[in-house]
């Protein structure tokens, strides 16, 4: 393991010009609440704590942050790795683009009880077409799974979940019987089923984002495929792998395209996401499904007036109905947004991103009981990405 304490950009010369970037950008901006304060928690550095994070982070009772480099490294093919709740990362474990895996574009999923964390690499492994991999606390990797590309799937690019029987469930870009993706599960002896096939027409095609489970059900995206205009789709799958397309996307100025995140899910079972195009100035959408009735809860508008564009990750919501999400471009500075679209409606800018203090904010959030929002974006003061936490 490789331990690095991180640059910590906290210092009141940082703290007055954070305020600064804020009320500039709230003249520009819509919106605008009262003033947010970010804090990089972690710069990276490339070699040998990893670069280019492009998922997002976990967060565990003590406050520790867990999350993957898709570069970087001791090998330069990826890391695991861990900033602790008081400062300074970890890294678990250090890829080396062979036979254990390389590039791990997704998040990762943590065991509470062993604290085993769980994840992909788009590439490497026994056929170079990714793995399902386990990481102990301690930094060993084990591969679980081993794609090939073919009838079982590959190039898995998001993270994994876990039913109570220990089940792994996931999707990979490529591969199946219809050459388009499929929906995997994977048991706790390392067996592989694969739950669906996508063909790439009007069922969807190519899921980037992984899934969520609830009440037996798999919910998930397609980034390409669905009914005419091969913008994507929101699907079910139910325990016997039949597929329901929830939400055929249109494009155009009334819809979204190409959604790249996945879904979350509210107590009624409405169902919530983003895409990166489309909508009414083909900046992205956040939309709402209503037992399969989209709603458009907000469409960006493409610009630079500070209110950002193309929201490439997913929202995450309160237990008041808030949502929370990023832009990857524009803002006041050019570096991205995170935002709030409050229950009510509309949209406020929460940061507007410097790219010295992350640029290109790509992933989701991930949300602490206090209401701090924490993140990451695939570039910053080093040019190989940071980690940060927005406070209210």
């Amino acid at each position: 393991m490789h331990l690095r304490t991180g640059k910590p950009q906290t210092g009141q010369g940082r703290r007055s010009f954070t305020v600064v970037q804020w009320l500039a950008g709230a003249i520009l901006a819509m919106g605008i609440a009262s003033a947010q304060q970010e804090t990089v928690l972690y710069s990276f550095m490339g070699t040998p704590d990893g670069a280019t994070p492009q998922s997002g982070v976990i967060r565990d009772s003590s406050g520790n942050l867990y999350g993957t480099t898709q570069q970087g490294g001791a090998f330069g093919f990826g890391t695991v790795y861990m900033v602790a709740a008081g400062g300074g990362e970890t890294v678990l474990y250090s890829f080396t683009g062979g036979a254990d895996g390389s590039q791990p574009y997704g998040g990762l999923l943590r065991s509470s009880r062993a604290g085993n964390l769980y994840g992909t690499t788009f590439l490497g492994g026994a056929y170079g077409r990714g793995v399902v991999f386990m990481v102990s606390p301690g930094g060993g990797e084990k591969v679980l799974y081993n794609f090939t590309g073919g009838a079982d799937g590959g190039q898995p690019w998001a993270g994994v979940i876990a039913d109570r029987s220990g089940n792994l469930y996931g999707t990979t870009l490529t591969g199946g019987a219809g050459g388009s993706g499929v929906v995997y599960k994977l048991d706790p002896a390392g067996n592989e089923t694969v739950l669906y096939n996508f063909t790439g027409g009007d069922d969807g095609g190519n899921p980037t984002a992984g899934v969520i489970l609830v009440a037996g059900n798999l919910y998930g995206t397609t980034q390409f495929g669905g009914k005419d205009v091969n913008c994507g789709v929101v699907y079910k799958v139910n325990a016997e792998g039949e597929e329901t397309v929830l939400h055929n996307f249109r494009g155009g100025s009334a819809d979204g395209c190409s959604p790249q995140a996945g879904v979350v899910i509210d107590s009624e079972g409405n169902l919530y996401g983003t895409t990166p195009t489309g909508g009414s100035s083909n900046g992205g959408v956040v939309y709402m499904l209503t037992k399969g009735e989209e709603t458009v809860l907000y469409a960006f508008t493409g610009g630079d007036d500070g209110t950002g564009y193309a929201p490439y990750g997913g929202v995450v919501r309160d237990s008041s109905g808030n949502l929370y999400g990023t832009a990857k471009f524009a803002g006041a500075y050019s570096g991205g947004i995170v935002f709030m679209l409050p229950a009510g409606g509309g949209e406020t800018v929460l940061y507007n991103f410097t790219c010295a203090e992350g640029c290109n904010t790509e992933a989701g959030l991930v949300l602490d009981s206090s209401g701090n929002l924490y993140g990451t974006a695939l570039y910053g003061e080093y040019g190989y990405g940071v980690l940060f936490m927005v406070t209210p």
